[in-house]
């Protein structure tokens, strides 16, 4: 996958942050009929260090997965293994008028989006479910309330539980890092004007931008990824 330098995310480590953060990936697998099958699905991101594993991207992790036992995913991985699984972050939309009077080719939208591509299995090893499980646990119950779950457990013996071993990962954004300072502070009192005042006070976050107390804006760091 061939991406313009200047809007790729270079830092593997942002990924990486930027996967822990994200709630909803969605997995495409291959049915019977040659035809993609995309489901989105709740995720974890796990260092291999973490597992007993002999992959040989090593560095990539993997993402796991919780399943129902049975299904039609479950059948496509076990028929074809390779999948592609992405996650995105929607920032905000600008409209074609940001950038001229009537042409509506102009419109554009600011995000941040990671794709895999990657071989898929359902994992068998009780232990390494387990650790999935909980890694699941810990991203999406922060908070505890939980006892930790083991491979002694026969719920973790009874649900599925899918992994994504990466062999290409990427991450893009456009976030204003693309436009020069000025402009970028242009762009974003525009947005000021549109969007509610919850969503601005993210997106100027995100853009490395925040109001003044005297309702102007200023540049605190660049938005790169």
């Amino acid at each position: 996958m061939q991406l313009i330098p200047k809007l790729e995310i270079k830092s593997f480590s942002n990924i990486i942050n930027f996967l822990n953060e994200e709630k909803v990936g969605r997995v495409a697998s291959i049915d019977e009929n040659g035809y993609p099958q995309i489901i989105p699905m709740n995720f974890a991101y796990v260092k291999n260090n973490q597992i007993d594993t002999q992959s040989d991207t090593k560095n990539f992790g993997s993402i796991y997965m919780h399943s129902y036992p049975i299904g039609e995913k479950i059948q496509n991985i076990k028929r074809n293994s390779k999948v592609g699984f992405e996650v995105d972050s929607y920032v905000c939309f600008l409209p074609s008028y940001y950038f001229h009077p009537t042409d509506a080719s102009q419109a554009d939208t600011l995000y941040i989006s990671v794709v895999i591509k990657g071989t898929a299995s359902v994992v068998q090893n009780i232990d390494e479910k387990a650790i999935a499980l909980n890694a699941l646990m810990k991203k999406y119950q922060k908070e505890g309330g939980y006892e930790p779950l083991s491979s002694k457990m026969g719920s973790v013996r009874e649900v599925a539980v899918l992994k994504v071993v990466p062999v290409d990962l990427r991450g893009k954004y456009k976030i204003g890092q693309h436009w020069i300072p000025r402009y970028r502070l242009k762009m974003a009192g525009n947005i000021i004007g549109r969007e509610s005042e919850t969503d601005v006070k993210r997106i100027l976050e995100i853009m490395g931008i925040e109001m003044t107390e005297d309702g102007g804006l200023k540049i605190i760091k660049e938005p790169t990824m």
